[in-house]
């Protein structure tokens, strides 16, 4: 067969069938983001973590993937990073994916899932691009929810004010509406378009009827003492 490399992957074509693997330069040394420097632990456990998704996403068998977990725990080590806390973090990244039982045996049916778990998962760059995704479709459907309310706005529309009454003027609103669904609105109509807006007034109190009123403007005219 025949091996191809491209960035830090690896591909084996074995008469049509490809391995892929981590691909190490020779000449690169094993460097990670030391333990002693000055971070906080969330970071050193997210190069933990953002290891182990590599290699499970760039390893197509378990053995690829075990000898892949093997170099990141010794560049760890020789990067200061303590036993005890890769240990932790190697288990808790297989709990968070229920592949414990790799640690016992080397599954490659258990390990396939996981592979095809993980490489289908969105890298952080997709991730950003489909938040721009998302909030340059969230910016069209409210310039479109704006532009329909325009329209809504823009549309004419006819005002019917009666006096609020208990008798007959009771059913008022709901006959004047069925008269003009049944008169106005119907296919090819030019009433189509205009809304029918009927809302009461509301009549007017005592307390209104007697309160003093401001006389109108064109009687309050300036009077001249000369002229009087």
């Amino acid at each position: 067969g025949s091996t191809a490399q491209f960035l830090d992957v690896s591909v084996f074509n074995n008469q049509g069938q490809l391995k892929t693997t981590v691909f190490h330069k020779p000449a690169a040394a094993p460097y990670i983001l030391p333990f002693q420097s000055d971070h906080p632990r969330h970071v050193h456990r997210n190069t933990i973590k953002g290891a182990l998704y590599r290699a499970v996403r760039l390893c197509s068998h378990v053995k690829d993937f075990d000898e892949e977990r093997l170099h990141i725990e010794l560049t760890l080590l020789l990067n200061g990073y303590p036993p005890k806390f890769i240990s932790c973090h190697f288990k808790q990244f297989l709990q968070q994916n229920n592949v414990m039982s790799l640690m016992v045996e080397l599954n490659d049916d258990i390990y396939q899932q996981l592979h095809h778990k993980l490489i289908h998962l969105p890298t952080r760059r997709e991730r950003k691009q489909q938040q721009q995704q998302q909030q340059q479709q969230q910016q069209q459907n409210n310039l479109e929810q704006n532009e329909l309310e325009i329209r809504k706005r823009n549309k004419k529309e006819i005002r019917v004010h009666f006096n609020y009454s208990s008798g007959p003027m009771l059913d008022f609103p709901q006959k004047l509406r069925q008269l003009w669904n049944k008169y106005y609105v119907y296919p090819g109509s030019l009433m189509n378009n205009v809304i029918l807006n009927i809302s009461p007034r509301t009549n007017k109190s005592l307390q209104h009827l007697f309160v003093k009123k401001k006389p109108p403007k064109s009687m309050l005219i300036n009077v001249n003492p000369t002229d009087i």
